[in-house]
């Protein structure tokens, strides 16, 4: 992947401000939008949760992507909130790496079963967690500097996508720890897994791929969008000033990705014993 070419991108993007927020998208030179900032994303989603959602440079250069694609969708997209559904299901989710369950326990010396998937839970947490905290840091910085004031609400559905990639990804391989893995190729288990973390439970085993397939259809998609428009709702707490937005944009994650974890491992044991176990 090539990344050094985006280092500058907040000395050369221009932000329409009339509407008082970034995501307001704003023409190209000759009124024209860009179509090739969707890659860009997904790529930087990947690299941060890969990370561990703790780097904050990652991050601003992830809220920088988000508005270049928020400009180029147009705002009828943005307004609707079909932008940001669009780039998670499209560029986003298919980036997420769901290890299998020999890769995990050779990741956690060997655990299994209950132990396992306690530390995946728990891992997911304290990075959801550090995307919280990361992004209170930048807005505490945009506090005392008024122009970068412009980037709060793409920073805000920046922390958005990343929380929800980390969560997706915790998801699937909880299903890997029970033995739970959804029939199908890799594309429709991903598919499985974002209808899981949309609600909040684990999937049923016996599904297949065929059904997989058919989950993103209209209205999935609408609860999709609901469901990430109430995460990055609730991560307008990390605007506060100074570095109160990051204590609760942290601690609002956390609870958030604990409470996923136990809603589903719930499900997967009720229908299948850890593997190990």
């Amino acid at each position: 992947m090539q990344h050094s070419e985006h280092d500058d991108d907040s000395a050369r993007d221009s932000y329409d401000t009339r509407a008082g927020g970034e995501l307001t998208p704003a023409p190209g030179e000759n009124g024209a939008y860009a179509d090739d900032t969707g890659q860009d994303v997904g790529e930087l989603v990947g690299r941060i949760v890969d990370d561990g959602g703790n780097n904050a440079k990652l991050l601003a250069r992830l809220t920088r992507a988000m508005a270049r694609s928020a400009r180029a969708a147009g705002v009828k997209g943005v307004a609707g909130g079909r932008w940001l559904t669009d780039l998670f299901t499209d560029e986003i989710a298919p980036r997420i790496p769901v290890r299998d369950l020999g890769t995990l326990r050779q990741h956690h010396n060997g655990l299994d079963g209950e132990e396992l998937a306690d530390a995946l839970a728990r891992n997911a947490a304290a990075a959801t967690t550090a995307v919280g905290a990361a992004g209170g840091a930048l807005a505490a910085v945009q506090t005392v500097a008024p122009p970068l004031l412009l980037t709060a609400p793409a920073k805000v559905a920046a922390e958005a996508v990343v929380v929800a990639a980390i969560e997706v990804k915790l998801i699937g391989e909880l299903h890997e720890v029970y033995g739970a893995r959804p029939a199908g190729s890799g594309l429709e288990r991903g598919s499985g897994y974002l209808m899981s973390w949309v609600t909040k439970r684990g999937l049923d085993r016996m599904q297949v791929g065929a059904s997989l397939t058919a989950v993103l259809g209209a209205a999935a998609k609408a609860e999709l969008r609901k469901r990430l428009m109430r995460v990055m709702g609730r991560h307008l707490s990390t605007l506060g000033p100074y570095l109160t937005g990051a204590a609760a944009g942290g601690a609002l994650n956390r609870s958030a990705t604990v409470a996923l974890a136990r809603s589903v491992r719930g499900d997967l044991r009720a229908s299948a014993l850890p593997v190990g176990r």
